[in-house]
């Protein structure tokens, strides 16, 4: 079984996916997953269940993360993130990369698991196309290194790799996950947007690309656009 949900912000969201709303957790195993459409939040701090090499950013909240993280850990489910915009990405990237069904992550638990962006995975038969990342609107008010990084926004390799990646693969997959949308269907959205290359490049493939369903989070709302589906507070079946 494979479920997908949206933001989860660290534990300002993660109510949504207690057993009171995600009943069907109960029945899942570690074979199963819960996908996490950006903006996962638990690697943020830095803390003490990292290697000493890894910089605590923050003392004061020194074993929020590694709280959080074994919370998910106890899951009878394996949960996968892509990368939002609000994530400590430097912190994120410092993680040893492995390759996962047929693509790049982090691992940073036995079953919590950063899928990279412009990634190809297959699981449980389904092909998966991730590409995190994503522009922060609160970035003004926000600390450069401390709550905001560059790096929320793809840089010219992961580009690349991900180009390289769906041509691998003749640009068809089942499943497209994002955190942000591509230009041509925030233009169908009502409320703010915000256009920059990533979402111009998310358009890009979209013309390109044969899929089943696109699953996005980032602007917190639950809403179907054709084969592109927002998630904010829902969580729904995959497969």
């Amino acid at each position: 079984m494979i479920y997908i949900t949206g933001d989860m912000h660290g534990d300002f969201e993660i109510e949504k996916i207690n057993t009171k709303h995600f009943f069907m957790q109960k029945n899942m195993t570690k074979s199963d997953y819960l996908i996490v459409c950006g903006d996962f939040g638990a690697v943020w701090y830095g803390d003490k269940h990292i290697p000493d090499s890894y910089e605590i950013l923050d003392e004061k909240n020194a074993g929020k993360d590694a709280y959080l993280l074994n919370q998910y850990e106890k899951r009878n489910f394996t949960t996968l993130f892509v990368d939002g915009n609000h994530e400590n990405h430097d912190l994120l990237n410092s993680y040893p990369t492995e390759i996962w069904n047929g693509g790049k992550v982090h691992k940073i638990r036995e079953s919590v698991i950063h899928l990279m962006r412009g990634q190809v995975y297959t699981i449980d038969g389904l092909k998966f196309f991730t590409m995190g990342g994503a522009s922060s609107t609160d970035s003004e008010w926000r600390e450069p290194g401390k709550s905001w990084w560059s790096a929320e926004l793809p840089n010219d390799s992961e580009y690349e790799e991900a180009r390289k990646n769906l041509e691998k693969n003749n640009y068809t997959v089942d499943y497209v996950v994002t955190h942000c949308i591509g230009n041509n269907v925030m233009d169908q959205m009502r409320f703010s947007r915000t256009y920059d290359k990533l979402t111009a490049f998310l358009e890009e493939i979209d013309r390109k690309l044969t899929y089943k369903k696109w699953f996005f989070g980032h602007y917190h709302n639950d809403t179907i656009y054709g084969k592109h589906e927002m998630l904010y507070d829902r969580v729904i079946k995959i497969n």
